[in-house]
């Protein structure tokens, strides 16, 4: 899952960055308002972690941009204006959560989480695909009966997938939801993953199937038995 982090606090920024990196999130870090609008525009993102006060341009007139261009992705607000009325203003101008600082890491990762279960996952904290099972809450993976060893990148893809079920997934989809402004994910890293992956699902019943030209589908195969 790709996450845009509007902070001006480089310090926090950066603890926050490290913290949900090695959750297995890709993070992309701007500091000011227009920076932050800029890239909401431009980039598919699955969360925002919105701060208000933000240089140039605050960050509810950042939010309210967003909502007004019909973008209706997850935002957090994460803030030190702690005032009811703030809390008010920000949720009635579009945002999904509001977290005021200071605040635990783990309470911020749980709203994650929660947001983005709802968005993507209908609220599902485990989906089932034939024999395969995915956790949402903790992102592991179980293929009859039995947990999937996975690298970081391999449950990324696998949860893209998994949302995507009876669809074909692009190969760009996967790479603009992976990449972050620091280090994009090629093709070539995409197709080596999901060679790996398909190794260790197809045994047990499930298959990624390569379109070419089009991208990867998710499909069972005739060695499943429900």
């Amino acid at each position: 899952m790709r996450i845009l982090l509007a902070e001006d606090d480089e310090f926090l920024a950066s603890g926050i960055t490290l913290a949900l990196t090695d959750s297995g999130y890709a993070i992309d870090e701007v500091r000011t308002g227009p920076d932050a609008d800029s890239a909401i525009l431009s980039t598919p993102y699955d969360l925002v972690i919105l701060d208000l006060g933000l240089p140039k341009l605050d960050g509810l007139d950042v939010l309210q941009r967003a909502r007004a261009r019909g973008q209706s992705l997850p935002v957090i607000i994460l803030t030190a204006r702690d005032d009811v009325r703030d809390r008010v203003t920000g949720l009635d101008a579009g945002a999904n959560d509001y977290l005021t600082k200071p605040f635990h890491l783990e309470e911020l990762e749980a709203r994650i989480r929660a947001l983005l279960r709802k968005d993507r996952w209908e609220n599902q904290t485990v989906v089932t695909y034939g024999p395969l099972t995915f956790d949402t809450a903790d992102r592991t993976a179980t293929l009859n009966g039995k947990q999937l060893e996975l690298s970081a990148r391999e449950v990324a893809v696998l949860e893209i997938l998994m949302q995507k079920t009876g669809r074909t997934v692009s190969k760009d989809h996967i790479t603009e939801h992976l990449s972050t402004f620091e280090s994009e994910v090629t093709f070539n890293a995409i197709e080596i993953t999901v060679h790996r992956l398909r190794k260790k699902i197809g045994v047990g019943g499930v298959n990624i199937r390569t379109l070419r030209g089009l991208g990867y589908l998710l499909e069972i195969t005739g060695n499943y038995q429900a």
